[in-house]
């Protein structure tokens, strides 16, 4: 399973979406510049990681 590209691909893109996330829940339980300056973007960003996380985790079970 490891050594499948799609899945280590599907992995990294599930990682990178719990670190957006994390980085906006942050943002917003401090408040502050940074939460009303980049928030939006940062949930834009996380919306658009999930949509490739998905499609890859979906073509790699279809694949499989």
């Amino acid at each position: 399973m490891f050594q499948d590209p799609l899945f280590l691909l599907a992995m990294i893109a599930s990682l990178a979406v719990l670190v957006i996330l994390l980085i906006g829940v942050g943002g917003f339980a401090k408040g502050g510049e940074f939460n009303r300056k980049y928030a939006n973007k940062i949930m834009r960003l996380r919306i658009l990681a999930q949509f490739i996380a998905v499609v890859l985790i979906v073509l790699y079970v279809l694949l499989r």
